[in-house]
């Protein structure tokens, strides 16, 4: 939770997870669980989503992550985001697909330039953050589905 306001708290994490399993269930894609193979271990998670606030680019469905900090730097979010990516591609027949972080999340941006998503330019200020907090200003990213 680095490039959040704050972090969450015990409720509000397990509000977090039932929002994304009532997701799941409902639509069959969202957010899934990341593990380690090896020790089955939870890590986080990736996938897709479709925000429920105002965004410069709403109605849209992005691809998102967040892995535990001893996880970070080690590939996981790129893998997973190459196969969130090509679900939403050849699954749900997406024409496009969003990405967004705070200006200085550059471990974000870099996943986000290796899964070859292409910054928009169009910096814009998050709903969901405070006005005047360090983290409001968000860098958006795009791939379409004919990106190599």
């Amino acid at each position: 939770m680095k490039y959040y306001p704050s972090t969450l708290s015990t409720d509000e994490s397990n509000q977090l997870a039932n929002k994304i399993t009532t997701k799941l269930a409902a639509q069959g894609w969202g957010f899934w669980a990341v593990e380690l193979k090896i020790s089955k271990q939870f890590i986080g998670f990736v996938g897709l989503n479709q925000p429920s606030y105002d965004l410069p680019i709403t109605p849209c469905t992005e691809i998102g992550w967040r892995l535990a900090k001893p996880f970070w730097g080690m590939g996981y979010a790129t893998e997973a985001g190459r196969l969130a990516l090509d679900y939403g591609f050849t699954q749900l027949a997406l024409l496009e697909i969003y990405s967004f972080a705070s200006v200085g999340n550059q471990r974000s941006i870099n996943v986000m330039k290796r899964l070859n998503m292409t910054n928009t330019n169009q910096n814009f200020e998050h709903p969901l953050i405070p006005s005047g907090h360090p983290l409001r200003e968000h860098v958006l990213y795009r791939i379409d589905n004919l990106t190599p």
